[in-house]
């Protein structure tokens, strides 16, 4: 990641990929746009304009000249404020959800469009797999992965702002941040083609992760835990407080939980498999995630 640019935004180079945690939008017909939301961590979720799931129907009615109304039912299944891109998740959901529910007819592309205005990590939530992000993120390469990859996820309650680890890091490496090379992820690249979990583990880096840890230190510990527990790769996902620990195999990731769990240091664990499909319409013209 390289230095903040006159814009505010970082140039990134973020190597994606989507794992079988989810969230669910359902959209129903509505005389205005509103929100509910149930699940996990529910109450911490806002309803009003500033989430990005109702920011996404508005921006989509305004695209396609639609007056009607929606109401967006949110089920929580990824951490709030856990740098494992929820938020962007809800608002691809809720553009995929509205775009059939009112029939817009606009193209993918188009839905792209509207998806990086709201967010880096919005087009990447709709299409899923795995990806090379680059710009802000939100400009897309696809890349092949072969196999399945393992996934372990220490899950804190207290969330950590986006935009205070970027201060964060600002403030550590100031002018020593260098603009991304390609070559960085070289070694990660091979790894995915390959389908090799052991390179894909010794190539993880999170540029974000010593400012994640100077705002919240007590990360080292799911950090030390998943090491002792011979993750392969372990680092905060994206600006944290979540951590990601890939495993050897399933049965491995379920090893890599209970110690989280057994050892303190996560308020839950997860467990996933990647890559999967992004943003799709589960059941009719009315459901999306």
């Amino acid at each position: 990641m390289g230095p903040r640019r006159p814009d505010g935004y970082h140039p990134l180079s973020t190597v994606f990929q989507a794992v079988s945690v989810h969230e669910d939008v359902v959209a129903t017909p509505c005389a205005d746009v509103r929100l509910t939301v149930s699940g996990p961590q529910a109450e911490l979720v806002p309803t009003d304009e500033t989430n990005l799931a109702v920011r996404a129907a508005r921006a989509l009615a305004a695209r396609a000249g639609v007056e009607d109304g929606v109401h967006l039912h949110l089920h929580k299944g990824v951490p709030v404020a856990g740098g494992m891109a929820g938020g962007s998740a809800d608002a691809a959901a809720a553009l995929v959800a509205c775009d059939a529910l009112w029939h817009t007819g606009l193209s993918r592309e188009d839905l792209l469009e509207l998806a990086a205005d709201l967010g880096s990590d919005v087009p990447f939530s709709m299409t899923g797999h795995t990806a090379v992000g680059s710009g802000r993120g939100d400009l897309l390469t696809p890349v092949l992965a072969r196999g399945e990859f393992h996934w372990a996820f220490a899950v804190q309650d207290r969330g950590l702002s986006t935009a205070a680890v970027y201060q964060a890091f600002d403030e550590l490496l100031g002018d020593d941040a260098r603009d991304p090379d390609p070559q960085d992820d070289l070694a990660l690249m091979q790894a995915l083609l390959a389908g090799d979990a052991i390179a894909l583990g010794a190539a993880l880096h999170n540029d974000l992760q010593a400012a994640a840890l100077t705002l919240d230190p007590g990360l080292a510990d799911p950090l030390a835990v998943a090491r002792e527990t011979g993750a392969l790769g372990v680092v905060v996902s994206g600006s944290g407080p979540t951590v990601a620990a890939l495993a050897r195999s399933r049965q491995h990731a379920l090893v890599l939980a209970a110690a989280f769990t057994a050892s303190g240091v996560a308020d839950s664990v997860l467990t996933a498999v990647g890559p999967v499909a992004g943003t799709r319409v589960v059941s009719g013209a009315d459901q999306a995630g």
